[in-house]
């Protein structure tokens, strides 16, 4: 038996919720491109591209916390592997964020760059509370997966009204 096996329905809730959140965000991005109005990529890989990669954690997350895992060491290497490139491209998406010229980002831009960071450094830190405090990791662990892909939902919202309140007043 899965040592994961009470966690199957929330995986499978916060992933199919992820990967439909992916869907949408493809068909928006394709209805805000075909109108006429200036575009950077820098802006793009700054806000745009981390809500599709924080999508796809949760649902990568939500994926191996659905595996038929027999042992934890192999779901806790993979939760420190996601954790520390996520750690990773938090600070790469930051850097993205300073260098921009196009949007000059508010306070609630930077919460919600370090919303993932803080799911991304629980994901990892979780995977080595494991040993001592394995109920605990496992909430954890499932927060990160639940912030991610509530910072997900939060940044699409963001992109999608700038684009239709602001851009469109332009």
């Amino acid at each position: 038996m899965s040592a994961l096996a009470g966690w199957q329905n929330f995986y499978v809730i916060v992933g199919s919720s992820a990967g439909a959140l992916i869907g949408l965000q493809f068909v928006v991005m394709t209805l805000i491109a075909s109108r006429p109005i200036a575009s950077s990529p820098q802006a793009g890989d700054a806000f745009g591209t981390p809500t599709v990669v924080h999508f796809g954690a949760a649902l990568l997350l939500s994926a191996a916390g659905s595996a038929p895992w027999h042992a934890l060491v192999g779901p806790a290497i993979f939760w420190r592997v996601l954790g520390l490139i996520g750690v990773v491209y938090s600070i790469v998406v930051a850097r993205r964020m300073r260098k921009q010229t196009v949007y000059t980002p508010q306070f609630e831009d930077w919460l919600f760059l370090m919303l993932p960071f803080i799911a991304y450094a629980t994901l990892l830190g979780s995977a080595y509370w494991l040993r001592s405090n394995f109920t605990a990791a496992l909430f954890a662990i499932a927060g990160a997966a639940l912030l991610l892909l509530f910072t997900g939902i939060h940044n699409a919202w963001d992109a999608v009204t700038y684009h239709i309140f602001v851009k469109k007043a332009e």
